[in-house]
């Protein structure tokens, strides 16, 4: 029988979702924490594979066993022995032809950034972070270009395996939580005196390219700042080269909110952690 699940984890301790010799991946604890459970070698497969640092709000992967067990001993006993930052949510036998990767019309991904004169502490490695105020509408005007269908060769890791750049972006919002973020001018007049603040970047495509999101921020981010105009993304897009993006942005705030199915699945939509998210 196959059965999916719905994991969550904080990436931070972890070389990413796919399992590597090191055996320090959130799938490589996955499998032996299944394997255990069921008293037999298990092999994954996931929706979306994320990379160091990166967290799950919800990953879905599939497996076929011949244990028969109800869906909550699967999620019980699994948790037995995985770590605490790695949790399955939830189990639900499917039919043979689902697959966590094909089957998936779309992904989501959320990026939580913090925007704060001091560098984060409590948040540390699970918020992005920028200490220059940001234009949110600057950003959603640059963020409009990304819509649609594109050929997103400047914002692909030179090491992405992907067989096309091409890639339909759904939706993008932009959304702000906490006080009004503007300047407060001291005596030292200085514009790293401001209210700090939370953004939130939520991402839906048909797939992702390797460090997609990454790259998209690091533009966005340059945008907000007012280093570049929001229109610059139209020529990054154009230039289909990596050069003529910005840098890659750091994976802490980055969230892989999980696929999404056709309903006849039946198939949980959201995750609790999704609702922790700011």
């Amino acid at each position: 029988m196959r059965i999916a699940l719905g994991v969550s984890y904080n990436g931070q301790a972890y070389s990413g979702w796919q399992s590597q010799l090191s055996g320090n991946t959130v799938q490589d604890h996955l499998e032996a924490a299944l394997g255990r459970f069921a008293t037999h070698e298990i092999s994954t497969l996931c929706a979306g594979r994320t990379d160091t640092g990166v967290h799950g709000v919800m990953q879905v992967v599939h497996f076929d066993t011949d244990l028969q067990r109800a869906p909550f001993s699967w999620v019980r006993g699994t948790n037995t022995f995985l770590p605490p930052d790695i949790a399955v949510q939830w189990a639900q036998p499917v039919p043979d032809e689902f697959h966590a990767r094909a089957s998936a019309v779309a992904r989501r991904y959320a990026y939580v950034l913090l925007q704060s004169p001091v560098r984060p502490s409590v948040e540390a490695g699970r918020v992005g972070w920028v200490f220059h105020p940001l234009n949110g509408e600057a950003m959603e005007r640059a963020a409009s270009h990304l819509l649609g269908e594109h050929d997103f060769t400047s914002l692909r890791a030179s090491a992405c395996q992907a067989k096309s750049p091409v890639k339909t972006m759904q939706r993008i919002t932009i959304s702000r939580r906490g006080a009004t973020p503007g300047r407060i001018e001291d005596e030292r007049n200085t514009p790293h005196h401001f209210t700090p603040c939370y953004w939130r970047f939520e991402f839906e495509a048909n797939a992702f390219l390797h460090h997609m999101i990454r790259n998209i921020m690091g533009c966005l981010i340059a945008v907000g700042r007012g280093d570049k105009e929001p229109e610059w993304m139209i020529d990054v897009l154009a230039a289909r080269s990596r050069d003529a993006a910005a840098p890659t942005f750091s994976p802490d705030g980055l969230y892989f909110l999980g696929p999404v199915y056709d309903e006849k699945w039946g198939l949980p939509t959201h995750a609790p952690a999704y609702d922790w998210l700011p």
